[in-house]
Order: C-alpha cells, then sequence, then structure tokens
C-alpha cells in the first residue's frame, strides 16, 4: 500500500529542518516577515532588528536580479532556428530575417503574457525568498498568474545530480470553501467543529514525465489529477545555488549571515549606548553651598546664589569606545554594500568620478553572480518559457512551434539584457566592414532590407510593415522614372516653346 501524501510530507520534513533552521536565522537579520519563526501566526508579533543594511541590501538584491533577468523592455529569450533547418523547412535559407520577424512576435506575445499576468509581482518575491532562504516553489497557473510557497510550507527530494523527483506543497484551507463532495468523502475523517484541513499538493516523477494530484486526510482529490511533459511541468522548485547531493539549495544571505550578525550586536550596542549617554542628570555635591532645589527650580537663564564646583553633570566617558565600534560597524557596511550591488559602495570618495569608472566598477561586482544567473537560466527563466509557450499554444495565443526546430535560448545577466549580445556583434561588424571596404563596397553587398530587419529583432521592436517590401521599393523606383521621365518631357517642350519664340512677352506698358 501506498504511503498517504501526509506521511511522506513528514518523512521528507526531517531532511528539510537544517535548511529551514538556517532560512529562519538569515530572516532574523534580513526581513523577518519572509521566513517567520517556528509556530509564528498573524497575531504575534515580530522581532525588530537593529539595521536595516540586510533588509536594504535583500530589495536591492532582488530588484537586480529581476530587472536584469526580466527586462520589461524586451523579452528575456530568444527563440532560434539553425540555418540547416529553415533550410529543410522552406528550402530558402534566405528567408532566415523574415522567419527571424515572426519568431520575435511570438516572443513579445509571451513578454506581454508576462506583463498583463502580474507575474513579475510574483517573481520579485520570489527572489527575495531565494536571496534570504535559498528556496521557493512557484506554481504557473494555466488560467493566468501565479503562486509560490515558502521553504516551510513545501518539501521536495532531488536524485545525485540535482533532478527533480518530488515535491508536495501543503495549504490549509477553510473546510466552508471545500466543494460539497469533497466534504462528503471527507465525512469520516473530519473531525467535530474543524475548521480548516490541510490540503497536500504532491508533483511526482513518472516514465513519462511528472504527474499531480492533491490530497486531503489520505483521500484524494477527484479531478485534481494531472501528467505533464518534463519540460513542461508548471511547478518550479527553486534554488539560489545548486549543490549536488543536497535536495535544497543554499542562500546569499547565509554567505555573508557572520557579517549581519557582526553589525546587528554593533548596532544595537550603540543605540544602547546612545540611549545611556543621552540621559542628563546634574549631582549636586552633599553639604555644599548650593541646594537642589535651586538647580530644579531655576528657569532657563535664571540668575541663581551657589557655588559651581558643588554641580557636577554625570557622563558615560565611553566616546573612544562608541567611535571603535562606530569604525567597526562602517567597515562592515561597506563589505555588504558590496556584496548587495548598492550603487553607493562602487563609488571613491572624490570629487570627480566618471560614468565609465562607476560602469567598470559595477561590472566586476556583478560578475560575482555569473554562477547565480546560470541557475536561474537552467531552473526559472527555460523552464518558464516552456511553460508559458505551451499554456499560450494550448489557448491558441501564439501558433504552434515545429517541434524540434524552434528552440528557447535564454540571455541571462546584466550585460545581455534582451537582444544586447546580437546587436553588439551586428554593430561591431557593420563599424568593421565600413573602415575596412569603405561605404560603396558594404552598400554594394550587404542587403540592407535584411540587415535592418535583424536590427530591429534584435532591439526588440515590432517590425511588422515597417520595413518596405521588394515590391513597394520596385514601384517607388519605377514612380520616380516616371517622374523623371515627365519632368524630362516638360523640359524639353519649355525648350522648344522658347527656341520658336526668341522675343520676350511684354505684359507692361513700354
Amino acid at each position: 500500500m501506498s504511503m498517504t501524501a501526509d506521511a511522506q510530507y513528514n518523512r521528507m520534513v526531517t531532511d528539510r529542518e537544517p535548511f529551514l533552521t538556517r532560512a529562519r536565522e538569515c530572516a532574523k537579520y534580513t526581513i523577518p516577515a519572509l521566513v517567520p519563526p517556528n509556530e509564528h501566526s498573524s497575531h504575534s508579533r515580530l522581532n525588530d532588528t537593529f539595521q536595516s543594511m540586510g533588509a536594504r541590501g535583500v530589495n536591492n538584491l532582488s530588484s537586480k536580479l529581476l530587472m536584469a533577468l526580466f527586462p520589461p523592455n524586451s523579452p528575456f529569450f530568444k527563440l532560434q532556428i539553425s540555418t540547416y533547418e529553415l533550410e529543410k523547412l522552406t528550402g530558402e535559407p534566405e528567408l532566415q530575417s523574415q522567419v527571424e520577424e515572426a519568431l520575435g512576435q511570438v516572443e513579445r506575445t509571451v513578454q506581454g503574457h508576462i506583463e498583463s499576468q502580474a507575474l513579475r509581482t510574483t517573481l520579485f518575491e520570489a527572489f527575495k525568498l531565494l536571496v534570504v532562504s535559498g528556496n521557493v516553489l512557484i506554481y504557473i497557473d494555466p488560467k493566468g498568474g501565479a503562486r509560490l510557497w515558502k521553504l516551510d510550507s513545501y518539501v521536495c527530494e532531488r536524485d545525485a545530480k540535482g533532478n527533480l523527483l518530488k515535491v508536495i506543497a501543503t495549504d490549509s484551507v477553510a473546510v466552508s470553501t471545500l466543494d460539497n463532495d469533497i466534504r462528503e468523502a471527507l465525512g469520516p475523517h473530519l473531525q467535530e467543529n474543524e475548521k480548516e484541513v490541510t490540503v497536500y499538493t504532491v508533483v511526482e516523477r513518472s516514465e513519462e514525465g511528472f504527474k499531480t494530484y492533491q490530497e486531503i486526510k489520505g483521500e484524494r482529490i477527484k479531478g485534481s489529477e494531472g501528467e505533464y511533459k518534463a519540460s513542461k511541468v508548471p511547478f518550479l522548485a527553486l534554488r539560489w545555488s545548486k549543490i549536488d547531493g543536497e535536495s535544497y539549495g543554499r542562500s546569499f544571505i547565509e554567505e555573508y549571515l557572520g557579517d549581519l550578525k557582526s553589525l546587528e550586536g554593533l548596532s544595537k550596542a550603540m543605540v544602547d549606548g546612545a540611549a545611556a549617554a543621552s540621559k542628563v542628570l546634574f549631582l549636586v555635591r552633599s553639604g555644599g553651598q548650593t541646594r537642589i532645589r535651586t538647580i530644579t527650580d531655576a528657569p532657563n537663564l535664571a540668575v541663581r546664589q551657589g557655588d559651581a564646583n558643588d554641580v557636577s553633570v554625570l557622563q558615560v566617558g565611553k566616546g573612544g569606545d562608541f567611535n571603535t565600534a562606530l569604525t567597526l560597524a562602517r567597515d562592515i557596511q561597506e563589505r555588504l554594500a558590496q556584496a548587495f550591488l548598492l550603487t553607493a559602495s562602487i563609488q571613491r570618495n572624490a570629487e570627480r568620478v566618471t560614468a565609465e569608472e562607476i560602469r567598470l566598477m559595477a561590472s566586476e561586482l556583478e560578475d560575482a553572480l555569473g554562477g547565480v544567473y546560470s541557475v536561474m537560466a537552467q531552473e526559472l527563466q527555460l523552464p518558464l518559457v516552456t511553460v508559458l509557450l505551451g499554456q499560450l499554444t494550448k489557448t491558441k495565443a501564439i501558433p504552434p512551434l515545429p517541434n524540434g526546430t524552434v528552440e528557447p535560448k535564454v540571455i541571462a545577466g546584466l550585460d545581455a539584457l534582451g537582444r544586447g549580445h546580437e546587436l553588439q556583434r551586428l554593430q561591431t561588424m557593420m563599424g568593421t566592414l565600413l573602415n575596412t571596404l569603405g561605404p560603396e563596397v558594404v552598400s554594394q553587398y550587404v542587403n540592407a532590407p535584411d540587415l535592418i530587419r535583424r536590427i530591429g529583432t534584435a532591439m526588440g521592436v515590432d517590425m511588422a510593415g515597417l520595413v518596405k517590401s521588394q515590391e513597394q521599393l520596385m514601384q517607388e523606383q519605377q514612380q520616380k522614372q516616371q517622374q523623371a521621365m515627365m519632368d524630362q518631357a516638360m523640359g524639353s517642350m519649355v525648350g522648344q516653346v522658347a527656341a520658336s519664340d526668341p522675343q520676350p512677352m511684354n505684359n507692361g506698358a513700354q
């Protein structure tokens, strides 16, 4: 007898526990609400942090990742087809630019679907969870939109190579919201006055791909079953870092947890010390001439009789220690700012800092995330594109693409936003040709309409109706020739009239 989803979940929780404990500790020093402590509820209060560097860093790094991997102004992927495959389909490899133009329309349709379904909002929250906890589960709903589960709401299992084998996600659902047939099936299992039940969503690998179903109290929900190909399963179990042999990933914050803990302790100590130092307390010497009432009752700028030696102010005298703590805290903040790619951290303290200098320093820092971009491309971007292409093809929003011929290629990283690499290659090639051969030779051998289409496609521009066709060019050329012939004939007629009547016409009086 197969194990119920509840029993499988409880068995897999043990492997998840060390990663969840670490995730909660990372969230404690950044954004505690992302992965709240155990047994936390909406009525309990989260602890406050004494520094904002962790929260600023998480939000900034998540925003940069979202803009880098999912730029709003151009598709983050490219549908490509080789010249060999194109020649097999059409017999004319010269049609590549027109095919790429058509594929570009499909890319923009997918990009528009992402924007219209507000997937970027879910992706931004997913990036924050990846930075802090290192793991998140996303479901792309075929009806539109997406939802996610935090690490404390799902478990997963992978093989030694990191391939996903099983995912079980949990949701608490009110009994009153369940369908009548489901409540009737759960009748013997429901306790009296039970208001909520746990719904287990199971995604497990099969021989042909993945199969999914939902289960409540050991009873499988009818109609919840589904089967997907391995490349089109809408459940994406994401990791920040890929470590072979582990079912869960490690987070970015985990690598800098020591600095965050140190900064938290120093910030708390400085806040407590500043509160103590800000307290003003006057001491009056016992047996002196000045009375305590004289000091307490005297208004500001008042003149009273007394001895200044009898009165003193209590001072902490820890200014030197505070400066040491402040210097160390600033050093830690600078290291964290560089790690979180905060712009202020890469600008040197000088009167004039060139834009190129900032760009080069930022590029060096961003290169450190190259490994993350690779993981995101393989586990988030490529599966997301494949799932969306399948869903949009099923709803006939886009035409079906030839299997095994057209494949999506992900362009990841801040240096390759949209089609930047392809556009840069075109610009470099044309610049080299112009400098080497000259404009006349280039215009003789380069097909200008095809070049315009490729540049527009590389920039993500809708090329439909933008470039003139060969028929339009020939028609315009014929019109120009006809107009030139008419102008020439008109000029000949005027010349003949002038030659036959040499006396100028005079309409005025002599």
